[in-house]
């Protein structure tokens, strides 16, 4: 068996489905797959070695993820390949094509929050209807993308198969003094804080915190500071601005994007992870805190409660006294920290990218045969 993966968005972006491009290669890599062979699909311009494996090989490419062409120029770029299966994480396969197909669904959030959208992810995300139709078969990352997709594009459940994301290896367990020694020396976070990771844009409901975080001062008169760490995303002005509004300069730190190198230690200092988000495919940052032994908050919405199960404390995005109130206990109450500890790490050990890459194998085969 021949399988392409389509990594272009490797060279763009990192993080989120970028970092699972990177994290289901290496995992497959490790598993026994000598009797297969697989071609990396990479822009022109990507250096990046993803995989060293002996049955990886890669592609370079001159379409550049999401161009508006692709549907045309990969058709060509990809045709000599002799790909018995081509797997596209990030949605959107090529509807011409001489082999299989198989699409990852991460979320259906750009159909669910429309106006969350820039223009250009509105137009090519918007090729969903047509992907779905297209492909062979779709793997959803968690089983309530599933359910998503079953009842927003009308796709025969059987056509979906549910393999979870797991946190990056990186992400562990490490001394809690040594973890706030660096995140002070690296980002001047000398005081305990509350941490939100994420990009900065409407579907994460930052507002929320930031108002919830201002009664928790107001109304409990917590030391903790506030630190947000992510890039800035699309509509982002509303969440700065409300810092201002709120007084609240002297406790909120950006910290803006933040290599996995240093967010293990930024994890690990953390007094609680807090992820409001208003919508979740499956919700990377609360599993990768419970990994790091941080107890976490989390909505109650989307696939959030199927990733951290009992295992976090779960709030409704919209209730700002509730964020606040499961702020304070899990700040003060040292009997619920330890358990949600002990309840986090035991749920984190249930995902591997190991699992997730043997899945998906066995998806591919499912598929060629």
């Amino acid at each position: 068996m021949r399988v392409g993966i389509d990594a272009r968005l490797v060279y763009y972006s990192r993080a989120g489905i970028g970092q699972y491009i990177m994290r289901l290669a290496g995992a497959m890599a490790s598993l026994n797959t000598h009797h297969d062979e697989f071609v990396l699909l990479q822009s022109r311009k990507d250096g990046t070695q993803i995989v060293n494996g002996r049955n990886f090989s890669r592609a370079s490419l001159w379409t550049p993820s999401h161009h508006w062409a692709e549907q045309i120029t990969l058709r060509f770029e990809t045709g000599h390949l002799q790909l018995d299966l081509l797997h596209s994480p990030d949605f959107i396969p090529p509807f011409r094509r001489n082999c299989k197909s198989v699409i990852t669904v991460h979320d259906l959030a750009f159909l669910l929050y429309p106006h969350f959208l820039t223009k250009e992810a509105a137009r090519y995300y918007g090729q969903i209807d047509q992907a779905v139709r297209n492909t062979d078969h779709i793997i959803a990352v968690s089983e309530s993308t599933r359910q998503d997709t079953i009842k927003l594009l009308g796709v025969s459940e059987r056509r979906i198969t549910v393999i979870h994301e797991a946190a990056n290896p990186i992400y562990r367990q490490v001394d809690t003094d040594e973890a706030r020694r660096r995140v002070s020396e690296m980002y001047g976070l000398d005081r305990d804080f509350v941490l939100f990771v994420s990009t900065i844009e409407p579907r994460k409901n930052l507002p929320s915190l930031l108002q919830a975080y201002r009664k928790l001062l107001d109304d409990y008169q917590v030391p903790e500071g506030l630190a947000l760490a992510g890039s800035q995303g699309w509509l982002s002005e509303e969440v700065y601005n409300m810092v201002e509004t709120l007084n609240l300069e002297e406790h909120v730190r950006f910290l803006g994007r933040v290599p996995s190198e240093d967010l293990v230690y930024l994890y690990n200092a953390a007094r609680v992870l807090v992820h409001p988000s208003f919508y979740e495919g499956f919700g990377l940052p609360p599993l990768e805190a419970m990994t790091c032994g941080t107890p976490a908050i989390a909505s109650n919405v989307s696939a959030l409660p199927e990733v951290v199960g009992d295992a976090a404390i779960l709030v409704d995005p919209h209730d700002i006294d509730g964020l606040t109130v499961a702020m304070w206990r899990v700040l003060t109450d040292g009997d619920l920290r330890a358990n949600l500890i002990t309840k986090g790490l035991k749920r984190a050990s249930l995902f591997s990218w190991e699992r997730a890459a043997q899945e998906t194998l066995d998806v591919y085969r499912r598929v060629v045969e």
